[in-house]
């Protein structure tokens, strides 16, 4: 393989890398607990953050901030899979390169 089809390559796997990172940056990813709703960016800027149900004054402080807590987790858990599998697929064809 030559140094030029190597290079073009680099640049497309570094085009495609850039479109990736753009589409998981604007995917909303989801996390729910309990009365809990939290949406974030595959930036991790949070979008929105929803108590389910109106009457809470029969949690406590502390279940509240648990629920908030499982809810982030599991929207940063899908966005942490998603970006693996996406850039997983790049690697592969990294692979080519070699």
């Amino acid at each position: 393989m030559n140094i030029q089809s190597m290079m073009k390559q680099a640049q497309k796997m570094q085009a495609d890398m850039g479109k990736i990172k753009k589409e998981l940056d604007e995917t909303i990813y989801e996390g729910k607990s309990g009365l809990v709703k939290i949406e974030i960016f595959g930036n991790l800027k949070v979008n929105k953050v929803e108590i389910i149900e109106e009457d809470i004054s029969e949690l406590d402080k502390e279940m509240l901030e648990d629920m908030f807590s499982i809810a982030l987790n599991q929207s940063l858990d899908k966005l942490s899979k998603d970006k693996e599998s996406k850039m997983g697929q790049l690697g592969q064809g990294m692979q080519g390169l070699l």
